[in-house]
Formats: structure tokens, C-alpha cells, sequence
């Protein structure tokens, strides 16, 4: 079929092209949801720490290079679904990202000698503790998040590595697990993390304050359910998280 070379047919198209290319990713649909709910419970039966998910990308993954700056991202989806955009908001740094959606901290400390220590960073950054919060591997009071992290960042600096211990960013409500009222607790581990960095001598990272409306929610524009950031979120937290990359760095000299 031939196209005419009308202007106005040819506006037509090319605005839908354009708009096309633009349409950010989709987000996962109910149904996407569970099924990835439904991955997730196998998992915790068969591999609890999914210590599969990154073992064949950790053994291809060479040293690194004499003077790389090499930063791990250990999380849980938050991170998952911020390692695609690091080649756009990172360009040509060597930010590895290692998250896994719906782990708690616990599992994050089985994993964390083959997804962290083994792959030599610099420095690690790690974003831990909703998960925990919305139970999603079983009742955790703010004690046992704290042990956990408290032990991640005890196992890096063992290991000649920083870490930058992340906020857990805000949470008004848990879709999946309503009624939590997750807010103030986030707020108190926060304050509890920020301080463990201080006296330990890690990176606090304070994405909290920047996207956190008056609730002690995310901002609506920053997330499409008020626990995971969209791209405009990623956004906010890439520049906190290279200047605490940055100052984690320079405390390595």
C-alpha cells in the first residue's frame, strides 16, 4: 500500500513514531504481579537467598582492573529495577547491580560473600529493610533489620570495602500488605541506620528526605505505587548516590 506524502499524514506518523519511542516501560499488570509472587514462594522453598540468580553473571564477571572503581548495588527490587538505567544515569562507571525483588535483609546477608565480597568492589551501597517491614519472609521487628545490615557492613569493612548504608525509602502503605502503617517505622530505622554509619565509619545515604511527601509517603510523581521509584525517582537518586560513591571513595585512600 502506498503512503500519500501528505504533510498532515506524515505528521501523523511521525508523531506516533516519536511517541513511541518515548512510551516509558510498562508496568507489570495484577496477573504479572502474582506470577512473580507465585516465583518468588518456589524460591523461598528450593533457593531461600536465590543464591541462582546472579551465580553465572558473578563467575563471567572479570576482576577488576587495577585503578576501577568498582561499586556493588545490593538490594531488593528497588535495585533490581534501577540496574537498567545505570548505563544512562552511569555512564561509563563500573556500578554493578546485584538486587532481587522481594528479599528481605536476612537473605541479603546469605548472599552477600558471593554477590558482593567475591566480586572485589571498592564500595558497596546497600539499600535493605522494606521488605523486612512488610514481612515478606516472616515477622522482623526493627532489632533483627538492624543486626542484619549491622552485619553487611561488619562483612565489608572485614573485606576492604565501604558501605554506603542506604534510607529505606518512604512507604505510606504497602499495596500487597495493607495496613502496616510502615511510615514511622521506616522513619526509626533510618534514624538507627544513619547514626550506625556515623559511628562505624560508613556512607549514610539519604534518599528518604528527597522523596518523601508530608505522610511520610513517596511522592506521587516518583513512583506509580508508592514503593517502587519510576524513572523520575531513579532520577532523584542517582546524584545522592554518586556523591555518597564519592565520598565512600575518598574515605578509601
Amino acid at each position: 500500500m502506498k503512503i500519500p506524502s501528505c504533510p498532515v499524514v506524515l505528521f501523523l506518523l511521525f508523531s506516533a513514531t516519536a511517541g513511541a519511542q518515548a512510551t516509558p516501560p510498562a508496568q507489570p499488570t495484577p496477573e504479572e504481579i502474582a506470577q512473580r509472587r507465585a516465583a518468588q514462594e518456589e524460591k523461598l522453598h528450593n533457593d531461600w537467598a536465590n543464591l541462582q540468580r546472579y551465580r553465572d553473571a558473578n563467575a563471567k564477571l572479570s576482576p577488576p582492573l587495577k585503578d576501577e572503581n568498582r561499586v556493588v548495588f545490593l538490594g531488593n527490587s528497588i535495585t533490581d529495577g534501577w540496574a537498567p538505567y545505570f548505563p544512562t544515569m552511569f555512564p561509563g562507571k563500573p556500578y554493578i547491580g546485584r538486587g532481587i525483588g522481594g528479599q528481605t535483609t536476612p537473605q541479603m546477608l546469605v548472599r552477600f560473600r558471593q554477590d558482593v565480597i567475591d566480586l572485589k568492589p571498592k564500595v558497596v551501597v546497600i539499600l535493605a529493610g522494606t521488605n523486612d517491614i512488610a514481612g515478606n519472609t516472616g515477622p522482623s521487628t526493627l532489632e533483627m533489620i538492624e543486626d542484619n545490615i549491622a552485619s553487611m557492613a561488619e562483612l565489608a569493612k572485614e573485606n576492604g570495602i565501604r558501605a554506603v548504608l542506604s534510607s529505606v525509602l518512604p512507604v505510606y502503605d504497602y499495596p500487597w500488605k495493607p495496613g502496616l502503617e510502615p511510615a514511622p517505622k521506616i522513619i526509626a530505622l533510618n534514624q538507627w541506620i544513619k547514626d550506625y554509619a556515623r559511628k562505624h565509619g560508613a556512607v549514610y545515604l539519604d534518599y528518604h528526605s528527597a522523596m518523601a511527601d508530608a505522610r511520610g509517603g513517596m511522592r506521587p510523581e516518583l513512583s506509580s505505587d508508592g514503593v517502587h521509584p519510576n524513572e523520575a525517582g531513579y532520577r532523584v537518586m542517582a546524584p545522592l548516590a554518586e556523591r555518597a560513591i564519592a565520598e565512600a571513595l575518598r574515605a578509601k585512600r
